[in-house]
């Protein structure tokens, strides 16, 4: 059983020992989901129904636990101003491609591929709003790039 101690040590980003994030099992999905949009260089519009994390509880723990993530879903992780953004995949089942996204909706990095449970940073390298996690393999599928433009209000867009 969880403590509220426990708890309130994994979401402070105490995660030297990780166990209250380990013994968390499947997370519920962050409602309402929000529509975002990936505009590439050749004007293809890809529509994702996206979670948006926006706390640090939320984005402490990401999509760990999950087994899969939809093809037309992910998790947006709002940062509420530009900073760097350091990720790692700490029970994350499914392996995911990362999008760092600039301020001004731009895609700054994708770290494609990402491999399960590592605990190696991806870095965004650069301040960036926000960093959208989406399922492997959807940045090459879609051929989403480096300066294609992400569609959601907290670029100001849509």
């Amino acid at each position: 059983m969880l403590t509220r101690r426990r708890v309130a040590g994994a979401i402070g980003g105490l995660f030297a020992t990780g166990r209250a994030a380990a013994q968390a099992g499947p997370q519920p999905v962050i409602e309402p989901l929000e529509d975002l949009v990936i505009v590439t260089r050749d004007g293809a519009r890809h529509r994702f129904r996206v979670e948006v994390a926006r706390t640090p509880a939320q984005q402490t723990v990401g999509l760990m636990f999950r087994p899969s993530v939809p093809a037309d879903g992910g998790m947006l992780f709002d940062w509420g101003s530009p900073r760097e953004s350091s990720m790692w995949m700490r029970n994350t089942i499914a392996s995911l491609d990362m999008l760092f996204i600039a301020a001004d909706g731009r895609v700054h990095r994708i770290a494609e591929r990402t491999v399960p449970y590592s605990l190696a940073p991806i870095d965004s390298r650069g301040p960036v709003r926000a960093t959208l996690e989406l399922a492997a393999g959807t940045a090459e599928r879609l051929g989403i790039r480096v300066g294609d433009r992400v569609e959601h209000p907290i670029f100001g867009t849509r």
